[in-house]
Parts: C-alpha cells; sequence; structure tokens
C-alpha cells in the first residue's frame, strides 16, 4: 500500500509487536501489527486501513495479531439500514437535553477532569487510570487524519465527550468517555446513535465501531446494535454472534 506525498510515493508497511497482557481476555497474551510511518497515514489511507480492520490510537494505527486467537471482531453499523431498538430509542430520548457541538482537538482542561475521572471509575487499574496530561494528549489529541472532539452539555454541565474520526465511506468512533456518577445514564448509547445520525446527515455509509469482542463485557454489547455487519475472513458480512470468534483451547 502507497500514498503519494508532494508528488512522492509513501510506502506504508507494517510490523508485528511483540506479545504483551492482553487488555480484554485474562490471562491471554496479545499481539497487534502496526502501519508504518504513522506520520505518513493520511485520511485516503487510513480510511483503506480501517476497512481493513484497523483502528487508531493518537497517530499509531494498528489490528489485533495474535498468534492463536481471534477473538477481536471489526464491526460497522450500516447507517441507512440500522434501526434501534427500543431500548435504545429510550436512552436517546432520557439524553434529549444534551446539546453537542463538534470541537477542534484541542486541549481543555474540563474535558481532562472528565477523562480522569471517567478512567477512575470504570477503569480502575488499567492502563489509562493514571494518564497525566501528556499522555491524555497522545491518546485523544493527537491525530494525522480528519478528527473531530463532540462535546455533549446539558444544563452547560459536560457530560461527555466523543473523539470521532472521518472517513471516505463513514465515521470512526474513537473513543468516548462520560461522567461516571449516574450510574442510571446511558451515555455510550446516545453517541453511538449521535454519531449514526451524524452520518446520516454527512451523507456517510457506515459507522465504524471498534472490535466485538463477544467473552469481554465491556466490548460484547456492539451486538446489541443491529442490523451490524463484521469482518471474517477479510470480507464484510451481516453480523452473527456464533460466527465470528476463534479462542485458544481453555478460555
Amino acid at each position: 500500500m502507497s500514498q503519494r506525498d508532494a508528488g512522492d510515493a509513501v510506502a506504508i508497511h507494517f510490523y508485528a509487536t511483540a506479545p504483551y497482557p492482553c487488555s480484554y481476555l485474562e490471562g491471554l497474551q496479545a499481539r497487534s501489527q502496526v502501519a508504518i510511518p504513522a506520520n505518513a497515514i493520511e485520511a485516503r489511507v487510513y480510511s483503506q486501513l480501517v476497512r481493513m480492520g484497523f483502528r487508531r490510537s493518537g497517530l499509531y494505527v494498528y489490528r489485533p495479531y495474535c498468534d492463536t486467537c481471534r477473538a477481536c471482531v471489526p464491526v460497522r453499523l450500516p447507517v441507512d439500514a440500522f434501526r434501534p431498538s427500543r431500548s435504545q430509542r429510550r436512552a436517546f430520548a432520557r439524553h434529549g437535553a444534551l446539546e453537542a457541538r463538534l470541537l477542534p482537538l484541542q486541549f481543555r482542561d474540563e474535558h481532562y477532569a472528565l477523562y480522569r475521572r471517567y478512567q477512575a471509575a470504570r477503569h480502575a487499574g488499567g492502563g489509562m487510570a493514571d494518564d497525566d496530561p501528556g499522555q491524555y494528549s497522545e491518546f485523544i489529541l493527537k491525530s494525522g487524519v480528519d478528527s473531530w472532539l463532540a462535546e455533549f452539555r446539558e444544563g452547560g454541565v459536560l457530560r461527555m465527550v466523543s473523539l470521532i474520526d472521518q472517513l471516505a465511506d463513514g465515521l470512526s468512533a474513537v473513543y468516548t468517555f462520560y461522567d461516571p456518577d449516574e450510574p442510571q445514564a446511558s451515555y455510550g448509547v446516545y453517541s453511538v446513535l449521535w454519531q449514526v445520525e451524524l452520518a446520516r446527515r454527512l451523507g456517510l455509509a457506515y459507522v465504524y465501531l471498534g472490535y466485538w469482542i463477544g467473552q469481554c463485557r465491556k466490548m460484547s454489547y456492539k451486538s446489541a446494535y443491529r442490523p451490524l455487519e463484521a469482518l471474517v475472513d477479510g470480507r464484510w458480512r451481516p453480523f452473527e454472534v456464533g460466527q465470528a470468534p476463534h479462542l485458544p483451547s481453555g478460555v
């Protein structure tokens, strides 16, 4: 794969990382395939990579590349076909007072404070729970493609922030963090439905939701959005819970 920059072809290469502890399935080792050079991956190439199952973390574009496990399944929502369930419609209506605006990737103290609260409540002990402003900026604010922060407020109070990338054929829901102190809230559901509506307004066909992992509660919720498409054996096809994951024996 290559792209053209100021008349020169830039080749995109891929390398596999060394094994590291899996963030989603306890006791397993994971590896990733990373596209390099990171600073050469602009919007067009990035769109192609996302269609191939890649995701973005800061400037780095990667996909799972584990030796014996295929639990991470890329999934996307076809915008025109998507129909929210009754519970999803209720969640969207429940947060109808939220006011959204799209912002450039800039550091804001209020966003960082919400991010820290979210990580402490939802991912205590995780790798990002103690992110300092520099680590937060590397993860959320560094991007070589077309990205926004969608900020959601209720009565002026910041409730949620979503990092969104625009692709040639859709939106990529990169990361969302929200007020963790309202246990009855459904901010995550609202964010997905809002991004579907944004894609529809922009004339885009898909919202890419990242990876579905059936054995991980924090990643299995994505199968609740229907119809869903999954990337299996290099082809996007209708999602079926039983069709995709291949786990090592004993998991």
